[in-house]
């Protein structure tokens, strides 16, 4: 396990205050709170570098109905078969369907592969949404 390290942080009492509010229904502690900003930056930034590795949840609703939308769903997943990991499908209406698409990879492809499928006409709204593998945190 990684070596805790005790730092100070000088912040004005009113915006500790209002970062408190936030998080006393989530957190037990500053600590963690804080351990979690961190994590998430390096997340972030972990995104912008296109040769990173990355875990990604794309989230496409659909028209089922639009002619052929499936079918060419499907050939873009086939384009990159080393980045797509596994899929939830859900009939959200007579109309309409959810996909949940999990992606493994870099992230450029990873977003490449996702505007393509989001930019299909049928697609009424998708979201990608990066993650870390987890390796970047130094963590057991």
């Amino acid at each position: 396990m990684s070596k805790l390290v005790r730092f100070g942080v000088s912040i004005e009492e009113e915006l500790l205050e209002k970062y408190d509010d936030i998080i006393s229904d989530s957190y037990g502690n500053r600590s963690e709170a804080i351990r979690d900003m961190i994590r998430d930056r390096i997340v972030e930034e972990k995104k912008r570098s296109s040769d990173e590795k990355v875990i990604g949840s794309l989230t496409l609703l659909f028209n089922h109905h639009k002619r052929e939308l499936t079918e060419k769903m499907l050939k873009i997943q086939h384009d990159y078969p080393e980045i797509f990991k596994s899929n939830l499908h859900m009939h959200v209406s007579h109309d309409f369907c959810l996909e949940v698409i999990i992606m493994q990879g870099k992230a450029k492809i990873l977003r490449e592969a996702a505007n393509r499928l989001i930019g299909l006409k049928g697609v009424q709204h998708g979201k990608l949404t990066l993650t870390s593998t987890g390796e970047d945190f130094g963590l057991d």
